[in-house]
């Protein structure tokens, strides 16, 4: 956790301000918004989240897409509909479209569907550039990214929601259009060396004038721009944001503080925070069960050092329901405890 005495520093100044509002409006009001992170420990309901935070945002934004990048794509049992590698529409939503990549994905790995014969850096040839940037480890996955992320702001989605895998995958994610930028330096610095090899290689294979390095390394360098503009657009607060999704456990908070501050370290701003699963318990005859009470008593003891931990932050808090949220008609209800705060009727 962080430091007692920076903390009483940080939120001094903060201490006599009206808290503020639990809920997820802030978001939705702040139509500059382009790239949307939810993220968190595993198993503490980030899709739910995701998929109602992107529920409520298709009210107030033109298109909305949500893309997970976590391995158990669970985004396509919280809509109970088959997503892909390409958008596609969900079902019950005129401007909510879905889609999903694997956080290890690599160029082969990306949907010919996608790609244009001509541009981006397929363009050079996809198996040709994929072994070239293989002597590079986590440059293909990078570069992967930046391709999916250069069609998906082609496409000219409103606002882009990404449901991502746990902590460690999102961190990698976040940093990719540094990781791009960098190993395109080593890519080029090698170019002169590798050109001989490759011309070789063109005779032995057929190819010949058809393997080109400076052509290759020229449309490389054209994505520079695109990395560049991500990487200015993920430390705009005002156009990236990210939401923490935890649970009030010892595990979970103390992960989520991690995140936190490796955030503040890449500079992606992070305001909100949805504390998932609380117990709400209802009692017929004013009694609790040994469980409800122990489990609300653990609860309240986290929530409490939230709420002081994260003065300066929305502190969402949603509930744990007796059923799984799973299908539009239950996404929908659930997004409801985003905007309006959950209180037992």
């Amino acid at each position: 956790m962080s430091n007692s005495n920076n903390l009483d520093e940080e939120f001094y100044d903060a201490s006599g301000e009206e808290s503020l509002q639990p809920t997820v409006q802030n978001i939705l009001d702040q139509k500059s918004l382009k790239w949307i992170f939810v993220g968190g420990k595993g198993g503490v309901g980030k899709t739910t989240c995701s998929c109602s935070l992107a529920v409520q945002l298709t009210k107030c934004r033109k298109n909305v897409l949500i893309i997970s990048t976590d391995p158990a794509h669970n985004v396509s049992d919280a809509f109970s509909q088959k997503f892909s590698k390409v958008p596609t529409k969900v079902n019950g939503f005129d401007n909510l479209f879905a889609m999903e990549i694997d956080p290890n994905l690599g160029i082969a790995d990306i949907p010919d569907e996608l790609m244009s014969n001509d541009t981006g850096i397929l363009g050079a040839g996809k198996k040709l550039i994929q072994e070239f940037v293989s002597a590079f480890p986590g440059i293909d996955e990078a570069m992967s990214y930046t391709e999916v992320m250069r069609l998906v702001q082609a496409m000219n989605f409103d606002v882009v929601l990404f449901d991502t895998a746990p902590t460690g995958h999102t961190l990698r994610l976040l940093k990719f259009p540094a990781v791009v930028e960098k190993g395109l330096g080593k890519l080029l610095k090698v170019k002169n060396t590798l050109t001989p090899f490759i011309s070789q290689i063109g005779q032995m294979t057929g190819m010949g004038d058809e393997i080109n390095t400076d052509s290759m390394a020229a449309k490389l360098m054209d994505i520079l721009p695109t990395i560049k503009s991500i990487n200015e657009q993920f430390k705009d607060p005002n156009q990236t944001t990210f939401v923490c999704v935890c649970i009030a456990e010892f595990l979970s908070l103390y992960e989520t503080e991690r995140l936190i501050q490796e955030l503040a370290k890449i500079g992606i701003d992070t305001h909100n925070i949805i504390a998932n699963q609380i117990l709400f318990p209802k009692s017929s005859d004013g009694q609790l069960c040994g469980l409800c009470k122990s489990r609300c008593k653990l609860q309240g003891k986290y929530l409490e050092q939230m709420e002081d931990l994260y003065e300066d932050f929305h502190l969402i808090k949603t509930p744990l329901l007796e059923s799984e949220v799973r299908g539009v008609d239950k996404v929908k209800a659930f997004s409801q405890h985003l905007v309006v705060p959950y209180s037992i009727e």
